[in-house]
């Protein structure tokens, strides 16, 4: 049997260590404007629209990015290409269709109030379960920012959510297609974004393990963060950046750090720790504009993550 913290480092592992084959890679940002890649694979772009379509008659969707993020991904064959779309897609409409028209509504009253405005209640109140996982999830433990560069951080602190009582209310496939619904959100933002900056934005992950318990705490919720990470990362191809892991505890680090030279280099190259960034951030909330914290965490990622761009 795997002792408690050797189960803690296989979920930490496989929540942010997902198939390579399915990643952007870390630190390469694409640099080309979206409108050039737009123009220049405007013919694949209508190729996949149409598998969309297949799928879809009437759910397909319209957005270029959408499409263009699975022309950018690095996949083996277009036919893997098409497959991919062709199951995202088939989840879409099928278990996914719930989350995902109620990501689209939520962003749409999010940002009803005019260019650059958003109103987050209406994001987590269509999230599925709401009435159960707010309760134990806020913006104190989960945030999505913007980075001065455009590229959306989405920051969790895990070690702050009392997982007991909040596995007590919801099942795990629950807390998974709640999770689901957070990646579906940060994907219409980002690709909206993208078009509006002309620029294709990623999703940086910022797990901030300060505080997260090496023994108790509820596994099935750890399972369900592992479990939706490896069913999102095929379905949102072309937008993975780097995954931060801060402030780990000192065993947890001896173990990941460990560990970590047996993945291959291109899922290394994925990974950056660090100690420092958010452990003197009281509340996420904090750290987004206006937040007394922003602008230290903002220098962090300058350093940590653009520092070659």
């Amino acid at each position: 049997l795997m002792t408690p913290s050797r189960q803690l480092l296989a979920v930490v592992l496989s929540t942010i260590l997902v198939d390579p084959t399915t990643l952007v890679e870390a630190f390469g940002a694409i640099k080309t404007p979206v409108s050039t890649l737009l123009t220049q694979n405007a013919d694949q772009i209508a190729q996949l629209k149409d598998v969309a379509k297949s799928v879809a008659p009437s759910d397909a969707p319209t957005d270029d990015v959408f499409y263009l993020r699975y022309v950018v991904e690095d996949y083996e064959s277009d036919s893997d290409r098409t497959d991919a779309l062709t199951s995202t897609m088939k989840w879409r409409i099928g278990e996914g269709k719930a989350i995902c028209d109620a990501a689209k509504e939520a962003v749409e009253k999010a940002s009803s109030g005019g260019a650059g405005t958003w109103d987050n209640e209406p994001v987590r109140a269509a999230a599925p379960f709401a009435e159960s996982i707010n309760q134990y999830i806020t913006p104190s433990q989960i945030i999505t920012t913007s980075t001065p560069k455009g590229d959306l951080v989405y920051c969790i602190r895990a070690g702050q959510i009392d997982d007991v009582s909040l596995m007590s209310k919801v099942t795990e496939d629950q807390m998974v297609d709640f999770f689901l619904y957070c990646k579906e959100v940060n994907a219409i933002v980002a690709n909206t974004k993208s078009a509006e900056c002309d620029n294709l934005l990623r999703v940086i992950i910022a797990n901030d393990l300060a505080g997260i318990k090496l023994i108790g705490g509820d596994a099935t919720f750890r399972k369900a963060l592992s479990a939706s990470s490896k069913k999102a990362a095929p379905m949102y191809p072309g937008s993975a950046g780097p995954s931060l892991l801060l402030n780990l505890p000192g065993l947890l680090g001896a173990l990941v750090k460990l560990f970590t030279p047996l993945f291959p280099k291109k899922v290394q190259e994925r990974i950056v720790f660090e100690q420092g960034p958010l452990a003197n951030i009281g509340d996420l909330t904090d750290v987004l504009p206006g937040g007394s914290g922003r602008d230290k965490f903002m220098g962090y990622l300058d350093d940590l993550v653009y520092k070659e761009a």
